[in-house]
This record gives structure tokens, C-alpha cells and sequence, in this order.
């Protein structure tokens, strides 16, 4: 059991962040054992072909049968909006002393996997570009959808805390979590067992990939607990677009619900899984509204994002919303 004891103005210091890293980094559980995480499947499922051009001897190695996963390598974010960007470059600074500890941490004192032996700068290098590469292909594009998830969560903990109180919101957490007095207990599944003060506050952090509250192995760590994000049954099924009954005449059903929605900016591939069709399918759509002048198009990064433009604001942006397409 870790016991995380609020001291003085700690009480009043508990915070809520997203971190898109930790995100990407225990999503690895999953390809590693995608039977403990059936709500993913679809997502696994539609990613099998972008696979292929990945480090997946690295990436296999930063998780073990238990599915832990290197400290190092899940740090506290500071905030709801933290960016991937900024996480990857405060993981280039590691120590070599935390990297060599934290892969034994999960590895025990036996050999390490092939990819992470050598020297801890070459070894965090290999790590960090095969992370990379897994955000580029496999997450960014989803990433908008399960940020947004991360955050209505993390809005829902907020009221709970105006409304109920601090004891209440982390009862609601998880079944292993307490605040009992001053000190947040969570029940760990696995041996790790240590009481620390959370000196700088106590940070919670949603997450897709985890079904119990988990900490740091280590209590050098800060003070953090990932729990469960609530909605996550609901991540990857097939969602309504609002499709304004006078457009759709105009455009049919799909048309309009993609010139509604794309008042933000979306890439083929994130529409596509929203609405559960092929990319296929929406890039036929995407080009017929843009050869029509009522989208644009820039490229951001590998993926190329689309929004509407001018006209297709004044087509679409004060229509009143009628029926719904999928």
C-alpha cells in the first residue's frame, strides 16, 4: 500500500493533470496484453498496419508481465494542458543513474531486453525516438478524442470536490482509494509499499489504461495516482454528427455533419474513427467539400488537417441542428 500523508497547505494542494506521455506510455499495456483492455480493441484493431514501421523490440521492452512500466518515463504533468512536446524534452534530461534504476525497477537484476542494454544516454535516446515515432503514427490522430475525454473527467472531479468534498472525490476514484484523515491510502495489487509526505502537493491523473488507481514504484517519485478516467466504455464507439435539416438537404446527411463539426480543425483519420468508417470513406467527403471551396486544408506535422473556410462558415455556422448522421 502507498500512503501519501497531506501536510498543511498540501491539503489544499491537490491538483488534477493530463499527460499525454503517460498516456502514450502505458498504452503499451494494451499491445502487450490486449485481453486485460478489451475497450481498446477497436483502436488496436485500426492500428495494426501503422505498426509496422515501429521500434517494437524498444517498445515491448518498457513494460513487463506485470505491466509495470519505467518511472521515468510517466512524470507528474503540471497541468490539464500539458503538451507531448514538453514532456519529451524534460524525459531528454534524465539522470543516467534514474534510467538505469528505473528499468531494473521493472526488469529485477537479471539481463535487461536486448534494446535497453548499453550505455543509459544511448539507451534513452533508442527510447525516446521509437516513442516518437508511436505518438506520429498511432496516437496523434486520436489524440484530440481522448484528450477531450481526459478533461471532461477531470471537470467532473472538480465538481465533485464543490459539491462533496475532498474524502468523497477520492472514495470515487477507485475502490483502492481512501483519504482517511490526512492521508490518501491506495491499495496496490503488487508489493510496492512505502509513506511519504506529498511535500509540493498530491497530482491525480486520469488515465485510458489502467482499471485500479496506480503510483510510482518508487517513493523518490512524486507524489502521483492514475486512476481510471470515467466514459472510457464510450471512447471508441461510433459518435452522432449534428447535420442542420436545411444543409443536409443541400449536402445529405454526412456532408453537412462534417461541415458542422469542422468549425475545429480534424485530419481524415480522426473523423474517421470518431464516426467508426474508414479513412477512405471521409477523405471522398473531405475532398468533395473542399473542391466546393467550403473547407481548407494545411498540412500539421504528417497529418493534414482540415476546417471550414469562410463560406463554409457562413453555410454551416448559424445553421440550428436538425437531424444526426454516423
Amino acid at each position: 500500500m502507498v500512503r501519501y500523508e497531506l501536510v498543511g497547505m498540501d491539503l489544499a494542494d491537490v491538483r488534477f493533470a493530463v499527460s499525454p506521455l503517460n498516456e502514450l506510455v502505458l498504452s503499451l499495456r494494451a499491445w502487450r496484453d490486449p485481453g486485460r483492455f478489451p475497450l481498446h480493441l477497436r483502436w488496436l484493431h485500426a492500428l495494426r498496419e501503422a505498426r509496422g514501421g515501429l521500434d517494437a523490440a524498444t517498445l515491448s521492452a518498457l513494460t513487463n508481465d506485470r505491466l509495470w512500466t519505467p518511472d521515468f518515463l510517466n512524470p507528474r504533468p503540471y497541468s490539464p494542458l500539458t503538451r507531448i512536446d514538453d514532456e519529451l524534452d524534460r524525459i531528454a534530461g534524465t539522470d543516467p543513474a534514474t534510467v538505469r534504476r528505473d528499468l531494473r525497477a521493472v526488469h529485477g537484476e537479471g539481463p535487461l531486453p536486448k534494446p535497453l542494454r548499453g550505455s543509459a544516454p544511448r539507451v534513452l535516446a533508442r527510447v525516446l525516438d521509437a516513442l516518437g515515432e508511436y505518438w506520429r503514427r498511432c496516437f496523434e490522430p486520436h489524440w484530440p478524442r481522448m484528450r477531450a475525454l481526459l478533461e471532461g473527467d477531470v471537470t467532473h472531479r472538480g465538481r465533485q470536490i464543490a459539491q462533496h468534498g475532498l474524502a468523497a472525490m477520492f472514495a470515487d476514484l477507485s475502490s483502492t482509494v481512501r483519504l482517511a484523515g490526512n492521508v490518501v491510502e491506495v491499495r496496490l495489487r503488487s508489493n510496492v509499499d512505502y509513506h511519504r509526505p506529498t511535500t509540493g502537493g498530491l497530482t491525480l491523473v486520469p488515465t485510458l489504461w489502467t482499471t485500479n488507481a496506480s503510483t510510482p514504484i518508487s517513493a523518490a517519485e512524486p507524489p502521483m495516482i492514475l486512476y481510471a478516467a470515467r466514459g472510457l466504455a464510450t471512447l471508441w464507439e461510433p459518435q452522432v454528427l449534428p447535420a442542420p435539416d436545411t444543409l443536409a438537404a443541400i449536402l445529405g446527411l454526412t456532408r453537412a455533419g462534417l461541415l458542422v463539426h469542422l468549425a475545429t480543425p480534424a485530419s481524415s483519420t480522426e473523423l474517421a474513427t470518431r464516426l467508426g468508417v474508414t479513412t477512405t470513406a471521409v477523405n471522398q467527403h473531405l475532398r468533395t467539400l473542399h473542391a466546393a471551396g467550403l473547407l481548407v486544408s494545411a498540412r500539421h506535422g504528417r497529418s493534414v488537417l482540415y476546417r471550414r473556410s469562410d463560406l463554409g462558415d457562413q453555410l454551416a455556422g448559424h445553421q440550428g441542428t436538425g437531424q444526426t448522421v454516423v
